[in-house]
């Protein structure tokens, strides 16, 4: 599946260039998500989510495939693995950042392929979670923005309304290392719970798709169980 989304940051190009091309400095704002290292140019995580009583872990690696600084456009490529291998979720994204004002406007596309529990809700759902996923992490980045500026004694950036309240565990500040040596950069947070990002509508269907999953479950439980029950019969 496809999806396009677009936001804004209160910065200039080049500083939003800095920014989105430092993973450890934004990973702290990403839902669900968990840098645990760095080795190079490659970044290992993981991220969780949870919807209703079902929490799935992928853990995976992500690359930067292109960093082209002159037209302020990345390309990169991440990969990850369902930790009960169940599911697997590969996505190729492409970020491009312009001058928006005294900010910069900027625009992602993802390329996702993904199997298991979470490929049932559809492009339809997957594509309203993850806008909703970005304004929670734009109004994250705003606030890390800010409290930056004040301990450096400059001015905060006007922060633009958020869609979304961030998630209160994206807040912490991730720590760098010696560069090189693989590290743990952002403290584990709970599991992105797709329901309550969802809400409304989105809600609903996600609660109906997740019932008549469980539903669906039940049955082939009492099938098995009525497969192995010995057969009654007269003997000779």
């Amino acid at each position: 599946m496809e999806f396009t989304n677009e936001f804004h940051v209160s910065l200039p190009v080049e500083a939003a260039w800095d920014l989105f091309t430092d993973v450890e400095r934004i990973a702290p704002c990403m839902p669900g998500a968990q840098l645990t290292g760095v080795d190079g140019e490659r970044f290992h995580g993981t991220v969780k989510v949870r919807v209703g009583a079902v929490t799935v872990q992928y853990r995976g690696t992500a690359a930067f495939d292109e960093r082209d600084e002159a037209n302020h456009t990345v390309r990169l490529t991440a990969s990850g693995r369902d930790t009960h291998g169940q599911g697997n979720a590969d996505a190729h994204v492409t970020a491009r950042l312009a001058p928006d004002g005294d900010g910069t406007r900027v625009t992602v596309e993802t390329r996702l392929s993904i199997t298991g529990k979470v490929a049932q809700f559809g492009k339809g759902v997957m594509t309203d979670i993850s806008r909703k996923l970005l304004d929670q992490f734009t109004a994250c980045l705003e606030e890390r923005l800010a409290a930056e500026h004040e301990r450096g004694g400059g001015a905060a950036p006007a922060t633009q309304p958020a869609a979304a309240e961030p998630a209160a565990a994206a807040s912490a500040a991730g720590r760098s290392a010696p560069v090189g040596e693989p590290r743990a950069t952002s403290a584990e947070g709970e599991p992105l719970d797709l329901l309550a990002v969802a809400r409304g509508p989105v809600a609903k269907r996600l609660a109906s798709i997740l019932l008549a999953g469980l539903i669906l479950l039940g049955v082939a439980r009492r099938l098995r169980r009525a497969c192995r029950r010995p057969r009654g019969g007269h003997r000779a």
